[in-house]
Order: C-alpha cells, then structure tokens, then sequence
C-alpha cells in the first residue's frame, strides 16, 4: 500500500516538473520560432496567437492544430480542415512547417495564453507618484561660487568691525555723552547685542558648513573632483551669512549717520568728511604736502629741476606683497599640494570630457536615423551586431545566408522595394503588404541600419526561388531592358 501511494507521489511529481518545464520553455519556444511573424498580443504576418487552441476546438478541429503547425500546407491540401484554409487567406506568406512535438505547441500556446504586459518600472522616491531625478551639482563651479562668496564674507565683516569700531568711538565720546548720555548707552547695549548675536550666528553657520563640507587630500581625490566638495545646499547657506552681513553693515551705517546728526552740524560733517579724504588719501599715497615739500628735496638738480625724495606709494607696495603671497599660495597649490592642476592636466580632462560629451551627442544623434536619412554601415563592429539580429529576427523567412526561403532572395541583385539602404531601412522598419512583418516595435533605429547593412553585405548565395522584384546593377540604378 505504501508503495502504491509512492508511485502515485512519483508520477504526480514528474507531471508537476514537466508542466512547469514547458510552462518555462513556451517564451524560449515562441520566440524561437514563431516570433518572426507572430506578436504575442496583436496581429502581424501571421494572426494574434491568443485563444487559437480555443478556436480549433470549437471548431471541432482541436488535433488537427498540432498537424497544422508541424505541416501546413499536407493540412491544406488533405482538405479535411476548413479552418486551414481560413487561415491561410489571412496572408499571401505561406506558414514555414515547424519541428516541435505536441507538448512544446502546448507549451507555446499556453504561455501566449497566459502573458500579461510587463508594467512598465518607474523609480520613484518614497511618498510619491512622480519619477526620481538625480541631480548631480557641478562641483567645479560650487567651488569657485565659495570662493567668491567667503571673499565677500571676509571683505563685510571687515566692513562691519570697522563701522562697529567708528560707532563705538562716536558712542563713548565725552562730547557725544555731554549731549546724549542715556540715548548712548541704550543704542551702545543694542549695538553690541546686535553684534553678539550676528556673531553667534556666523560661527553656528560656518560650523553647520565645515561639517558639510568633503575633503579629498592630495593623492584622495575622487577622479573629476575638486579637493573640497561643496554642495548647492551649503551655497545657499553661505549666500544667506552675506546678505545678512551686508544687511548689517547698512544698519550699522544708518545708525551712524544718525548719531553723528544729532550732534553735529552738517558743515562741520562735510569738513570732517573732507578731511577723512585726505587722510585716505594719505594712507594710500604718502604724499607729502606742498608746504613741507622742501623737506624731502634731493640734493642734485637738473637744468632747474630737483627731483623729491617721495616713498613708493602705499597701495602700490601692498599690491606687490600681494603678489608674493599669492605665488606662494600658488606654489603650493599647483606643484607642492597638488590640489589643483596644472594647464597640460586640465587641457587633458577637458579634452576628455569633450569627448564623453560628443559620445554622448553621437549616440543621441543615432537614434535620430529614419528611411530619410540612414547611410551604409561599413564597420566590423555594426556587421557584427547586424548579423546576429537577422540571425535572430530574419532566418525564418530569407534562411541563415539570405538566400531566401518564404521570403525572397537578399544575396542577388534583383529587389521589390530599392537596394538602397534607405529602401532596405524602410522595407525593415515598417513591413510590406506582401507578408514582411514591421520591425520598428523590435528594432531601435541604430539596429534596423546594422542589420541593413549587414544584408547589403552578404555575398551571392544561389537560393530555392528564382529573382523576385527588378534587377539593378552594382550602382543602384534599375537596369534597363
């Protein structure tokens, strides 16, 4: 008894295997054999193959299904089908006999039956509907951009300890106390609060920053990155410290435009102003007075003319210890440190990312190829790929050299479309209403050129059939008889 339900178990088993194994092989199946001139959900060559078990059946025809498949036309021509010869006005191409047993139709037929379209796969972020977008910064230009804003940043605080400074002097002045001593203390206290907080502010922002903030160290960096990787988010944040300095500084200005009034005249504010000139003009000019100008004349003198003994201006000496911090700066940048590169280093990046980017337009641009504009592919590459997509697409019907077979010879010199690969593209991509199925919903543009090319290429096989269409020479003009 044991036994018994062992084997009852074992056969059970190796049905179940079997099932799932044509349920597997039915896709492989089709599209090795039928997916030439059959889709699997709509009409193409040959008709929509979903529910035809079904229509044999109720046509009390169900076995002959198998002898139609393995053997079309013995079917048509026994005579003893009625639904054969249906089919076979549904296109002028005759069905190509198949060599499958009755399990692998079944296991065909089944997965037609059975498919269900593939939704398309769309990445979206969590909490919604819309597609993810990845955008990457440029880390080249957030770099620059810091610079030039921390240069601000500097210049306006500078700015502002300076006028905090003036106002503070103005403040604690006795001839400003004499007039304004409880008025002074209040602004004095606001000042100086306003100060400590702009200051708290400053030092919270460039800590939230510098955490931020990437290094790569010499020798670190990440290829096509800058040694520090700031981010847009850190930008803005810097952006938001200058508007805020700079809103600070014309606050403290007003502020002390306003003191200044309250206590003295507007002559005197214009005599005072003058005299600030002058002394700006001094810090950045050394230039003696007029009336002290003997004091520095040099003893020789040239035809009435003695030249002063004047120092180098101020603003001049400054700009020449400039330059010296910024070589050495620039030492070490580009040849100690290595942070940045030099111009033969950045010429070849550049170079490189001109590349990629006409790689990439070229690669966009084909994608562009329609039966207007396609042209002749010679390289060994683009015939490779053209040949194993009409071995996969095209043997069925024109056999594995082009020789032809349901379909018409690709190797001679006789065509019913053009030779031209403009006309092989067009004939390709949308088919005939001779029995050739569109390919334009298999094929993208670049592949449709390959495997035109591809047949353009193939040298002279002698086939079943004899010439189909009109003959043209090797120039691609229709020869005349």
């Amino acid at each position: 008894m044991k036994s018994y339900f062992k084997n009852i178990a074992l056969s059970l088993t190796m049905l179940l295997s079997v099932s799932v194994v044509n349920a597997q092989d039915g896709e492989k199946l089709f599209k090795a054999k039928c997916n030439t001139c059959h889709m699997v959900d709509k009409n193409s060559t040959g008709p929509n193959l979903k529910g035809v078990k079904q229509k044999w059946s109720d046509a009390s025809e169900g076995e002959m299904l198998y002898e139609w498949v393995k053997n079309p036309q013995n079917l048509i021509a026994s005579g003893k089908s009625q639904l054969a010869n249906t089919i076979k006005s549904f296109s002028p191409t005759d069905m190509t006999p198949q060599a499958v047993s009755n399990e692998e139709i079944d296991a065909i037929l089944s997965y037609v039956d059975n498919y269900v379209a593939a939704a398309p796969v769309v990445e979206t972020t969590p909490g919604s509907t819309e597609p993810a977008t990845v955008t990457v910064p440029n880390y080249e230009e957030n770099l620059s951009l810091f610079y030039w804003l921390l240069v601000a940043a500097f210049v306006l605080l500078v700015a502002i300890i300076i006028m905090s400074t003036s106002l503070t002097s103005l403040i604690k002045s006795d001839f400003f106390k004499g007039k304004l001593t409880e008025k002074s203390n209040s602004n004095n206290g606001v000042i100086n609060t306003f100060i400590v907080l702009v200051g708290s502010f400053l030092f919270m922002a460039s800590n939230n920053s510098a955490s931020a903030f990437t290094f790569n160290g010499p020798g670190e960096a990440t290829e096509g990155m800058p040694w520090l990787i700031i981010e847009n988010s850190d930008l803005y944040a810097l952006l938001a410290v200058n508007i805020i300095l700079l809103g600070v500084l014309f606050y403290l200005r007003r502020m002390f435009k306003e003191f200044l009034s309250m206590v003295k005249s507007e002559k005197a504010i214009e005599a005072e102003s003058v005299e600030t000139i002058k002394k700006i003009n001094k810090v950045l000019t050394d230039a003696v007075p007029i009336e002290e100008e003997h004091e520095i004349l040099m003893q020789h003198e040239y035809d009435g003319i003695r030249e002063l003994d004047n120092n180098l201006p101020p603003w001049w000496v400054w700009m020449f210890y400039a330059t010296i911090i910024f070589g050495v700066i620039y030492l070490f940048n580009y040849h100690i440190l290595g942070t940045a590169d030099l111009q033969l280093a950045e010429y070849n990046k550049e170079v490189a990312q001109g590349k990629k980017d006409v790689d990439a337009y070229l690669s966009k641009m084909a994608m562009n190829v329609d039966e207007t504009n396609a042209t002749l592919m010679t390289e060994a590459s683009d015939l490779s790929a053209g040949k194993s997509l009409f071995e996969t697409n095209c043997v069925t019907c024109h056999n594995p050299k082009g020789e032809g077979n349901i379909g018409p010879n690709l190797t001679d010199n006789f065509w019913i479309y053009g030779p031209d690969v403009k006309d092989l593209f067009k004939t390709i991509k949308l088919g005939t209403p001779n029995g050739m199925p569109e390919h334009a919903s298999k094929l993208n543009p670049v592949q449709l050129q390959q495997v035109s090319s591809f047949v353009l290429s193939l040298p002279f096989t002698a086939g079943p059939k004899g010439p189909e269409g009109k003959e043209y020479p090797k120039g691609g003009e229709e020869k005349k008889e």
